[in-house]
């Protein structure tokens, strides 16, 4: 009698646990259909919301799925498929053999969800967290609670920042190339130098003549100025604030995380990239894609792919130039 009595109690517990979720969600749908009749503008923000919240849970289940995989089969994170790694990239999580940017990544995302979680579990908060949406996006809020308006826009503010530091990347550039020895190799980069600052594109075969000058001599990361570094991680969305041999460490991590995603993308195929992984693919490489074409970017990282998946990993300051020298004119 005891064990049907607790049958029985556990089965009205689930009843009730159900008819109280049953009647959240229909009150839940009476009032996003109020907010969308009465507040249009309010109520794209409270989807935005919504949504980043059921696509930031998915993302971390399939993260979870890809280290189980990892584990099971004893992968590192160069063996996985582009989709994999790439996903690895922007959502590392402690366990991954991946590099520290992509740990920057994850900690700048968590340390901006975390206040806007806690002010969302009480009913009905979620008109805070759409008060703060609408006045700090880019400040308080992570990439999946953007609208597809401010993803742009913050993109474009981003990549002007990136922008700023072209300048001193390209003097820095010419300042190490004036001091090599051999005429011919400094002749070369020089005009590439002022081609590049003239307006014009440079070709790969430009780019592939003077790539011994970036291995071993003042141009390789472990001797180019400290100004010079600088600047360069400005470019890549690195803190330039930091000792110099930590800087040079960060800069060489990162070009090599985008080589090796570099040849798992050719191994898939540009053909295969939606539209949005395209323009993903183009912006972490240099270029600002939110106002070109998927012809032009889909051109432009067939360029880039060339000329990546032919270097070394010693060339590795080569690429890293690459981002200002191939973007810069567009």
């Amino acid at each position: 009698r005891s064990q049907v009595r607790s049958l029985s109690s556990r089965a009205t517990s689930r009843a009730l646990v159900a008819a109280v979720a049953s009647a959240a969600r229909r009150v839940s749908a009476r009032y996003e259909q109020y907010l969308e009749r009465s507040f249009p503008r309010f109520y794209l923000l409270y989807s935005t919301f919504k949504t980043g919240i059921q696509a930031l849970f998915l993302e971390a289940k399939e993260i979870r799925k890809i280290k189980s995989k990892m584990s099971q089969q004893q992968l590192s994170t160069q063996q996985l498929p582009y989709r994999e790694m790439e996903r690895l990239r922007q959502f590392w999580v402690p366990g991954a053999d991946c590099v520290p940017s992509c740990w920057r990544q994850f900690r700048r995302d968590v340390l901006k969800a975390i206040p806007i979680g806690i002010i969302a579990i009480p009913p009905f908060a979620n008109f805070l967290v759409i008060v703060l949406m609408y006045f700090f996006p880019r400040q308080l809020l992570i990439r999946y609670f953007w609208t597809p308006k401010q993803q742009q826009e913050f993109l474009d503010a981003y990549d002007c920042i990136r922008r700023d530091s072209y300048p001193d990347v390209l003097r820095g550039l010419a300042l190490a190339a004036g001091s090599l020895p051999e005429p011919q190799p400094r002749e070369l980069l020089q005009q590439l130098c002022a081609q590049v600052q003239g307006g014009a594109q440079p070709h790969l075969a430009q780019l592939l003549a003077v790539r011994s000058l970036f291995s071993g001599s003042v141009l390789a990361l472990n001797r180019l100025r400290v100004d010079h570094v600088r600047a360069l991680s400005q470019v890549l969305f690195l803190t330039p604030y930091l000792p110099a041999f930590v800087l040079r460490h960060r800069l060489w991590s990162h070009v090599l995380e985008i080589q090796h995603l570099d040849r798992a993308l050719l191994h898939l195929g540009l053909g295969q990239l939606s539209e949005e992984e395209l323009r993903a693919a183009c912006y972490l490489r240099g270029l600002n894609s939110t106002h070109l074409g998927q012809a032009e970017c889909r051109a432009w990282l067939g360029q880039w792919l060339r000329l990546s998946c032919e270097l070394q990993a010693s060339e590795a300051s080569l690429l890293a130039h690459s981002m200002v020298l191939l973007s810069l004119n567009y």
